[in-house]
């Protein structure tokens, strides 16, 4: 056998979303780093937003594209990218559309044959996909173990269930700890349909069925971050689980970290030309994501915080997540008037993709306000960074309770739509010069950053169970005799 064929060969595939798409291309890139065969199977729309970046560190990934069924599931023409902007009906077909891919999948498994496939939990029916062909299958769940356990102490306690309206406060039960508190409204949608009748329902119901048949599951976490969580859902909940994060870390050049995800909308020599101008944790990096839709107003009210804090800034405004409320459109009817004549010098404005990675290590960034997406979290965790959290949708609202009241380095703005004066004043208790708070943020944000880059190397926890994971799964192959 030559060294090719003795390679542990693992098939990569991620839901068709950017949250999901770019932290499990970075588990792929990890898994090449340590000497295994890697596929990355996506869609053909999907496969140009990461094919460039894997040719330059990772010619070695081979990817593979499948098909949507022609006019799958009622979607659109070339809508093959996942957005909660699309609306309940669109999201259902969208979901439909991707169970479609069953068939093109098991095409492709018969044809290469891996020896394990990781796939995101979105996709439960891989689960059996998988296991028609005696192959493990792992679960990608890119987020922390907190609010994986409180995603499954609510499917089993079903507290939700006793309170009176969607606002009303209940605790979560059987978790270690301080008492954390939720209520409807801060809950994921998957949380909340689970049990119920429509058909999105009943594929969280599958989710969480094929998470407990499949071999395991990996996070994008560190161990040392949240222990008391982390042996909580593998020891009292039974999951088998390797945390890995940050996976991030994987990207090491500048060029690797700037082109991470979607071609950026400025130039990242041009954005470090403006922070390096900068004083050292002097800016606050403002971004929420590829999927929150603020409208006009609320953008303005930002913009107006920004300004009445005084801090310099970067401020991205994605175009694609604010069609509809006109934000990043095609003229500046979202900003106040004259706002970026009298930010000239102090503020930056990204209309659209960012380097994200990128900036949030720089040194001139002292502060994030971030919607507690997992993998803008955990870049901000990763940077050293206290944040300001603004929670939107899905579990950001699980993570924004781990950074303010788990690990004490966030700062919590207060519901949805959010007016001028909190941001202002929010941004300043983060970024402020004196004070026990800011100053006690910015030690515990400190050592968490170093923390999370001592996990990924040689030593490091996250760095050991990468390790242990390929062990395991050489030794179940040579048990079956592969």
């Amino acid at each position: 056998m030559d060294e090719e064929e003795e390679k542990l060969h693992i098939l990569v595939f991620p839901f068709m979303a950017q949250g999901h798409v770019i932290p499990m291309i970075d588990t792929a890139k990890i898994f090449a780093s340590r000497g295994l065969k890697v596929t990355v199977v996506t869609t053909p729309l999907n496969a140009p937003l990461f094919s460039k970046n894997l040719r330059r560190s990772f010619p070695s990934i081979a990817v593979e594209t499948l098909e949507f069924p022609a006019a799958a599931a009622g979607l659109p023409p070339d809508c093959e990218n996942f957005d909660v902007s699309m609306g309940f009906d669109a999201v259902t077909k969208f979901f439909v559309a991707a169970e479609m891919l069953q068939s093109p999948f098991e095409n492709l498994l018969a044809e290469t044959r891996p020896d394990c496939v990781l796939a995101d939990w979105f996709f439960p029916w891989t689960t059996d996909s998988a296991a028609k062909f005696g192959i493990p299958r792992l679960v990608f769940r890119g987020t922390n173990f907190f609010a994986s356990c409180l995603s499954e102490l609510t499917r089993i306690h079903q507290p939700h269930k006793r309170v009176g309206s969607e606002s009303d406060p209940f605790p979560v039960p059987g978790l270690p700890g301080p008492p954390v508190f939720l209520s409807i409204d801060q809950m994921p949608v998957i949380d909340r349909l689970l049990g119920g009748e429509t058909f999105v329902g009943k594929v969280f119901e599958r989710v969480a069925e094929a998470e407990s048949k499949s071999y395991g599951t990996i996070h994008n976490t560190i161990y040392e971050f949240e222990p008391r969580y982390a042996d909580l859902y593998m020891k009292e909940l039974g999951r088998r689980a390797w945390s890995i994060g940050p996976v991030s870390l994987c990207n090491v050049g500048i060029e690797d970290r700037a082109s991470r995800g979607k071609e950026s909308s400025i130039d990242e020599h041009s954005c470090l030309r403006f922070l390096n101008s900068k004083k050292p944790r002097s800016v606050v990096y403002v971004c929420f994501g590829t999927l929150a839709n603020f409208s006009d107003p609320q953008l303005k009210e930002i913009a107006a915080g920004l300004e009445s804090s005084g801090r310099e800034f970067v401020w991205v405004v994605r175009r694609e997540t604010n069609r509809g409320g006109g934000g990043g459109g095609g003229d500046d009817s979202w900003l106040p008037a004259g706002f970026e004549e009298r930010m000239e010098g102090k503020g930056l404005i990204i209309r659209g993709w960012a380097p994200q990675a990128l900036i949030l290590d720089h040194v001139a960034v002292g502060g994030f306000v971030t919607h507690c997406g997992w993998n803008s979290t955990l870049e901000g965790i990763t940077a050293g960074l206290p944040m300001v959290t603004w929670p939107v949708t899905a579990e950001q609202f699980y993570n924004e309770k781990l950074l303010t009241e788990i690990l004490g380095i966030g700062i919590a703005v207060v519901g949805v739509k959010v007016g001028s004066g909190a941001v202002a004043d929010a941004v300043g208790r983060m970024m402020a010069e004196e004070g026990e708070e800011a100053a006690e943020m910015r030690r515990k944000a400190g050592e968490l950053g170093r923390i999370a880059r001592r996990a990924v190397e040689e030593g490091g926890s996250s760095y050991g169970n990468v390790s242990a994971l390929i062990g395991e799964l050489k030794r179940d192959l040579r048990r079956r005799g592969k």
